[in-house]
């Protein structure tokens, strides 16, 4: 069967997006990019994926791949080819000089030194380009990314292992684990993909976490562990505190108590003392961003994520369901805070994707 132009398009852009994906916790801050070099008899002759430490963009290393056979083909990329001067030269150079004559990419890059400027560029040069093609998965491999320049701050994700009515453990001051193996490999799975992992003070203390990315993949950066504790209920002793030396651990609060701020310190604990307490969300967004945390895993506890919910500050959803149901006047619920106060109020999810992991039920999707 011979492909159309259109079905080759959409072939090749997924495979950008599959090659795109190889750099996840390895990119951060910048973005996941993937490339494919087609030669103009329609072969594939050079492929490329961006790696942070490696420098050298995923365009570049396809071209190089490709060589003189690049001459008249066509660039397959993931996201639109930068046009400035950073830390390398100009992509859209690197494919003009190549003799490249069409590039296929599916969305735009929302950093503000790019947008846009990419495209215009390699048109100006006579080069064909094509957009649109796979743009809603192409945005939502890159959503981190995305968010961290439109928004001007971390991505957020709020993820919550409940029982079917929705509650996340026996008792407040009770560890409960709710997960079977398969959803705990899942949620190992998911802390790969972030920057940072955020709970609340009770939660730390009463769960006594370790917070840390058991996946077995390789990432760039450590994961951050974020505790927001007002109360300082964290202790030198606990999981957290006493690795805090091996992986970095921020704890947000205006506790105001001197002696166990200096305590916590001198086991290398990053104590953050702001205005209005661990609850300024802005605030706790911005100082993670200062240090170039993209992306946030949200783990709880109740008032946490009610906390999140309330500010509008949550990009992604997802709930893990373990086939229990739990019941009673004590066992507290997944979402604190103060909620909706009518329907329409109400955080709806859209887009949504259902699996099993075991016998426990994942739903994810986004606040519309």
């Amino acid at each position: 069967m011979i492909q159309t132009t259109s079905q080759i398009d959409l072939q090749l852009t997924n495979r950008v997006l599959e090659l795109a994906s190889l750099g996840i916790g390895f990119v951060s801050p910048n973005p996941l990019v993937g490339c494919v070099i087609v030669s103009a008899d329609g072969e594939v002759v050079g492929e490329g994926t961006y790696n942070y430490d490696n420098v050298t963009h995923a365009e570049v290393i396809a071209l190089e791949q490709a060589g003189e056979r690049a001459r008249g083909g066509t660039a397959y990329v993931s996201l639109e080819p930068h046009d400035h001067q950073g830390k390398t030269p100009p992509c859209t150079e690197a494919l003009i000089n190549a003799g490249i004559k069409r590039v296929v990419c599916p969305i735009e890059d929302p950093n503000q030194l790019v947008a846009g400027k990419g495209f215009e560029r390699l048109r100006s040069a006579g080069i064909e380009v094509v957009t649109g093609i796979l743009a809603e998965e192409a945005s939502r491999l890159n959503e981190k990314f995305i968010c961290w320049h439109r928004n001007k701050r971390p991505f957020v994700h709020l993820k919550l292992a409940v029982s079917l009515d929705g509650r996340i453990s026996l008792h407040k001051s009770v560890s409960t684990a709710l997960s079977g193996d398969a959803a705990l490999k899942r949620v190992h799975d998911l802390r790969h993909e972030y920057d940072a992992i955020l709970v609340g003070g009770n939660t730390a203390f009463v769960d006594r976490p370790s917070l840390t990315d058991r996946s077995g993949k390789p990432r760039r950066k450590p994961l951050v562990r974020v505790v927001l504790d007002n109360r300082l209920q964290i202790s030198v002793d606990s999981p957290l505190a006493s690795t805090a030396h091996q992986f970095p651990t921020m704890v947000f609060t205006n506790s105001g108590d001197a002696d166990k701020i200096r305590e916590l310190r001198s086991h290398k604990v990053d104590i953050r003392e702001i205005e209005g307490g661990a609850r300024n969300l802005p605030t706790v967004l911005e100082e993670l961003a200062s240090i170039h945390v993209q992306s946030v895993l949200v783990e709880g506890g109740t008032e946490v994520a009610g906390a999140f919910c309330d500010a509008k500050l949550v990009d992604k959803v997802t709930f893990i369901f373990a086939p229990i149901v739990i019941g009673g006047p004590n066992a507290p619920m997944s979402i604190g805070g103060k909620g909706a106060v009518a329907l329409e109020d109400a955080l709806r999810l859209r887009d949504l994707v259902v699996t099993k992991h075991g016998p426990d039920i994942e739903v994810t999707g986004y606040p519309g």
